[in-house]
């Protein structure tokens, strides 16, 4: 679906928050604080968008300044794609690819096993490379189960608390 957008080309900031759910004035925050790259001509990459999803999903487990580190910790500067080993669109699209197979990771090593797959054609820059992304997408994962349950209790508590209340 998302690739489905870039068919025209880059994508406005506007369009950018109506994909996220975010308001402009934050995603250009993080723009200015060195989290993404700046857009060229007011457009937005795919690589940009899916940065910017990446971090959204993550922040809400993690600090930004922590999720900042997480991608920092396999794409170096973040204002700088240069230095990255992995483009943010692959990193998104492996880490829904793995997060769909979520129900099949009763235990670790299942994990690792659907990472190597995963991982099989990736094209290290440097060795350990690999590791890192590996390392990176199963923080991403745990992240998201997390987030998955933390939303499940809190809709439990709340409906507990709207019982009690009828009481």
């Amino acid at each position: 679906m998302l690739r489905s957008l870039y068919l025209g080309g880059d994508i406005s900031l506007a369009q950018v928050a109506a994909v996220t759910g975010l308001e402009p004035y934050t995603v250009q925050n993080w723009v200015k604080r060195g989290f993404l790259t700046a857009p060229i001509g007011k457009k937005y990459s795919l690589n940009q968008l899916c940065r910017i999803i990446n971090i959204n999903m993550l922040r809400g487990v993690f600090s930004l300044e922590r999720t900042c580190g997480l991608l920092g910790y396999i794409n170096g500067r973040l204002n700088d794609h240069t230095d990255d080993i992995i483009s943010d669109a692959d990193l998104y699209f492996m880490f829904v690819s793995l997060a769909a197979r979520a129900q099949q990771l009763t235990r670790p090593e299942a994990c690792d096993r659907i990472l190597v797959e995963m991982l099989r054609d990736y094209a290290e820059p440097y060795p350990g490379a690999k590791e890192r992304v590996s390392n990176v997408l199963k923080v991403m994962l745990t992240a998201y189960l997390a987030a998955r349950m933390r939303n499940s209790a809190d809709r439990m508590l709340t409906q507990m608390e709207e019982e009690t209340k009828k009481s």
